[in-house]
């Protein structure tokens, strides 16, 4: 065992700290430190893994980009990010350059253009753990503690969990150690966290993800969506180049071969992507709040610019038909996954673009508008209830509740989705579709679900994606919308 109280720490030559006007020079520079940093650590990893014993403590830093505001500035009030509201240093550590280059470029230009400054890259205080720095090594894995000749805590920093928390976006950060407040939503380590998760969870590259995401609780979506893709290939005025599922299984054309079967990940992804990255992921959380919080909580990372859940629930009104659509515009929280980062008494209310987009959808695809559309859909309450067979319990409890909240629909995972797009800042949407009605006794069986699906889905999902295209068509500044935004916001969105 080595003992690192012994151990010198040795760092690369601290980086000169650069001031930059031009946010591609700036994300540029931020890229040169980032690379230099996590081959820093490569290097010495590899050579501890061929046997070479280690001479030091390795460490190196994440690189920081750093804005001072002098003075209040009069900016345009229409906009939710791009700008502070109050004077002072604000500071983030960057990680992936290459991967947010996009995101950093369009940021950075907003902060410039509505403050009048300049912004400068450096290193950080915060040092990157060699495991994020192996990750995107796909030829290099991490050992497992007690494999090595020597505790890997003891040469090189491992993950903190005391930066890689939700303060920021939860409302509940202070000022960085430095007295700079932050200026992303999301610390260097907290992104690599759920960067690396991504991959572990969905078994495609956080590189496929797409600006516009969906959600569904079935695998016959995913079936459907697969048909889209294929048939939005075969079409070169579509905008879409490329289709990856699980395994980052690639096809360019509509006969492309994708490999199915085998041991799936938890939540099978599938990316229609478009060179922009403003085309469609689908994911399929499969059942239950868990795993709609895991899944968004790691894809908030990537600051997609809306996120929709298409899925199948209960229908509560004896009104209702198997196969309408319920448009959420408020939620019913009984999912409990989120009590502890998102109190019950914080509304979440309905996004006018994403209800718009939505309903737009539904009446393009059903060929039905105004007051006809009504006979197929119903806007209303959405419960969302962390017991799938809650139907087994006293009925006077739940029953009650949900008549109470005028509640039209329930599921296992919508609140959850729209409660994080709302603590994330991420724009969010629900379309349901009704596959039983358990009050009035109609169950889901297996005769009546082969029928239902069959006809529904593939119109369900088409409504998904029409709804995701409008949203694309949309001005950014109008997608995010100003509701998402607390007093004292981050710059960067």
């Amino acid at each position: 065992m080595i003992d690192n109280r012994t151990l010198p720490i040795e760092t690369p030559e601290p980086a000169e700290r650069v001031f930059f006007d031009d946010p591609a020079a700036a994300v540029a520079r931020l890229n040169e430190l980032y690379e230099r940093s996590s081959r820093y650590l490569l290097d010495h990893f590899v050579a501890t893994l061929e046997g070479r014993p280690p001479e030091a403590r390795y460490r190196a830093f994440y690189p920081e980009l750093r804005i001072n505001i002098p003075v209040h500035t009069k900016t345009d009030s229409r906009l939710s990010f791009g700008h502070v509201s109050v004077p002072g240093t604000y500071a983030s550590s960057i990680t992936r350059p290459d991967l947010f280059r996009g995101y950093l470029t369009e940021q950075i230009a907003l902060v410039m253009k509505n403050h009048g400054v300049s912004v400068s890259v450096g290193d950080s205080d915060t040092p990157m753990p060699v495991h994020f720095a192996v990750a995107t090594q796909s030829d290099l894995n991490v050992p497992q503690e007690g494999v090595l000749a020597y505790s890997l805590r003891d040469v090189f920093d491992v993950p903190d969990l005391n930066t890689m928390n939700d303060d920021i976006v939860n409302g509940t950060a202070g000022p960085n150690p430095d007295g700079s407040h932050p200026l992303a939503p999301f610390t260097a380590q907290r992104v690599d966290y759920s960067l690396a998760r991504l991959s572990h969870y969905t078994a495609t590259l956080p590189e496929h993800f797409q600006n516009f995401v969906l959600f569904t609780n079935y695998q016959f979506y995913v079936d459907e969506f697969e048909g889209f893709a294929r048939r939005a290939l075969a079409d070169p005025n579509s905008g879409y180049t490329e289709f990856v599922a699980p395994g980052n299984q690639v096809i360019t054309t509509a006969d492309g071969a994708i490999a199915h079967g085998g041991k799936m990940p938890q939540m099978p992804t599938y990316h229609l992507k478009r060179p922009d990255g403003d085309g469609i992921t689908l994911v399929n959380i499969g059942v239950g709040p868990s795993n709609a919080k895991t899944a968004t909580d790691h894809i908030a990372v990537l600051r997609p610019h809306a996120w929709l859940m298409v899925g199948h629930c209960a229908g509560l009104r004896n009104s209702q038909s198997l196969g309408d659509f319920v448009l959420a515009h408020a939620y019913l929280r009984e999912d409990h996954v989120l009590d502890d980062d998102l109190p019950l008494w914080v509304p979440i209310p309905a996004l006018a673009e994403v209800q718009v987009a939505l309903q737009d959808a539904v009446a393009e695809v059903t060929q039905l508008d105004g007051y006809e559309l009504k006979r197929i859909m119903r806007t209303g309450t959405v419960a969302t209830i962390d017991n799938r067979n809650w139907e087994l319990r006293d009925q006077s409890g739940p029953v009650q509740r949900l008549s109470q909240s005028r509640a039209v629909a329930l599921d296992m995972e919508s609140a959850t989705i729209a409660a994080n797009g709302f603590r994330f800042r991420v724009p969010y949407g629900t379309l349901l579709c009704v596959s039983d009605k358990p009050l009035h006794g109609e169950l889901k069986l297996p005769g009546m679900a082969t029928d239902f699906y069959r006809t529904q889905v593939a119109n369900h999902l088409l409504i998904g994606i029409r709804a995701m295209e409008k949203l694309r068509a949309t001005p950014l500044e109008r997608i995010h919308s100003r509701k998402l935004r607390s007093f004292n916001e981050t710059a960067f969105l």
